[in-house]
């Protein structure tokens, strides 16, 4: 008999494009399996496992259709597995395979997993994934490990390496980013005008019922018909759809944030992130379509298009270098010393503060809120509360169907908790209810006072915000860009501060009953 190739495909690893699939070979079979180990390593929203299991599924059909030979398993299939390594030796005895193959997995834990792979009289190798901007390789010359790395200087070396959105050597515009162009929040027109979001109708019926059949727990909206792409077909027709009716406004509201409209939950946002995230769509692809637009419809102006552009090469180019830089060092990471278990609200949403309510039931039922929400809403307050990173780090992981731990890890213990201590962002991004009343109208219908900062009916925002600031003065009063917030709570009248802490005192000791 032949000797057979055994090659490993993840389901975040859906490249088409990849150079595995150049050449068809009849000795060369692939994997796709559901695994238990992966929908119960953390808790996952229902939503997310239905669409990177229903994405495997398509793209294990597009490879047969191809001509090349696929071994996909189910859950049904691999339950007697107790592992992938299991499943995998299993496998090769069974088919005679004489070379293992797999792609060096993007998360720490399946990488470290598969390294340790030993099979007997099997040959074992690595390829990459083909699909990220910037090799591993290179990591060090742009990243130093436990230390501070300006996500800008990130952004404007790779601006020149990639010459995306450059006139002779400088920036177009004449600047590097216009973020300070894009922070507008929805007038009542402006929601009136919010497009309608393309959504498809997926059928993941019996996906949810082989998760209930073996019992993996899984919390959020459970939707029949799937919302989002599942294929490279979709995932493309999706990107089409942004740079037509979306790219137009989506600086001007990246930040903003409504309840005045049953669209605010999706906006002017690409949603390409699980497509991307999955590999079935290639930055370069999207960076492509993107640029051509800009270049086709006067509509599109250059603050539109660099604030994209800055979310694909800078930030999400950035996040990865960074979680490799220091995986071995992350998940110890907690600088402000928070322990706080998480409310129970975050399962269910059931909570009096509009924003968090709004923000944390949109993820239940869509398993997607945009960066606002995730960093300046629920983050914030995650920050401000003093919760438990292990704790917020997993809620954040499970909920959004994007969430993949190189991506998840920093955005959520770095940027939003500060608990790196200063890797990613300079300061913490702790705020009062007074930035979530700019860039929302959730203040106005919510159960407590945004101005009021010790009343009974306090905004929670208020008083935590401040309750933060003296909590941890001795660690953070020292940075430069806190001492204007620092400044402001020196000269505030004692009894103001005594209230002030005293409400914030009587939240937490409530978080439930928030």
């Amino acid at each position: 008999m032949s000797k057979r190739t055994l090659r490993l495909i993840l389901g975040d690893q859906l490249n088409a494009s990849h150079s595995w699939y150049q050449e068809q070979d009849d000795k060369v079979s692939y994997l796709i399996a559901e695994l238990p180990q992966e929908v119960g390593y953390v808790k996952h929203h229902v939503q997310k496992i239905c669409a990177f299991f229903a994405a495997m599924r398509e793209f294990a059909a597009a490879l047969q259709a191809a001509g090349h030979d696929v071994i996909y398993l189910t859950l049904d299939e691999t339950q007697r597995h107790a592992s992938l390594a299991e499943l995998i030796a299993d496998l090769c005895s069974q088919h005679k395979v004489a070379t293992f193959q797999y792609q060096l997995p993007d998360e720490r834990r399946l990488r470290d997993q598969l390294s340790r792979l030993s099979l007997e009289g099997v040959a074992i190798s690595a390829a990459e994934t083909e699909h990220f901007l910037l090799p591993e390789a290179e990591f060090p010359r742009f990243i130093k490990a436990g230390q501070h790395n300006r996500m800008d200087s990130f952004y404007r070396k790779m601006r020149k390496r990639l010459d995306i959105l450059m006139e002779e050597g400088k920036p177009k515009g004449e600047q590097w980013s216009f973020d300070a162009d894009n922070r507008e929040s929805l007038r009542k027109d402006d929601i009136a005008n919010v497009p309608e979001p393309l959504c498809f109708a997926n059928d993941v019926a019996d996906i949810l019922a082989r998760l209930e059949r073996h019992g993996v727990g899984t919390f959020g909206k459970a939707q029949a018909q799937l919302l989002w792409p599942i294929n490279r077909r979709q995932a493309k027709t999706l990107l089409a759809h942004f740079c037509t009716v979306c790219l137009p406004n989506f600086g001007r509201f990246q930040d903003a944030m409504t309840d005045q409209s049953p669209l605010g939950w999706s906006l002017y946002h690409s949603r390409l992130s699980f497509a991307l995230n999955s590999k079935m769509l290639h930055p370069r692809q999207v960076l492509a379509a993107a640029l051509a637009a800009y270049e086709a419809d006067d509509a599109i102006d250059i603050a539109q298009i660099e604030g994209f552009v800055r979310q694909i090469i800078g930030w999400r180019e950035y996040v990865r270098a960074v979680y490799w830089v220091n995986s071995e060092q992350y998940d110890t990471q907690n600088f402000l010393l928070a322990e706080r278990p998480l409310p129970d609200w975050f399962w269910d949403g059931n909570t009096k503060m509009r924003c968090l309510s709004q923000a944390i039931t949109q993820s239940l039922d869509y398993a997607y809120a945009h960066h606002i929400q995730r960093l300046m809403v629920v983050g914030n307050f995650a920050l401000i509360a003093g919760l438990s990173p292990d704790e917020v780090e997993a809620w954040y992981l499970g909920i959004y169907i994007d969430a993949i731990e190189w991506v998840e890890q920093p955005n959520t213990r770095s940027m939003a908790l500060f608990a790196d201590g200063g890797w990613v962002a300079t300061k913490p991004y702790a705020a009062s209810g007074n930035y979530i009343n700019k860039m929302s109208d959730h203040c106005q219908s919510c159960h407590y006072n945004v101005k009021e900062r010790s009343a009974p009916n306090a905004c929670p925002f208020m008083s935590l915000y401040w309750h933060f600031l003296a909590q941890n003065k001795a660690t953070l009063s020292a940075n430069p860009r806190m001492a204007f917030p620092y400044r402001t709570w020196d000269k505030m009248a004692d009894t103001a501060k005594t209230e002030t802490l005293a409400r914030a005192q009587a939240y937490l000791h409530s978080l439930n009953e928030l």
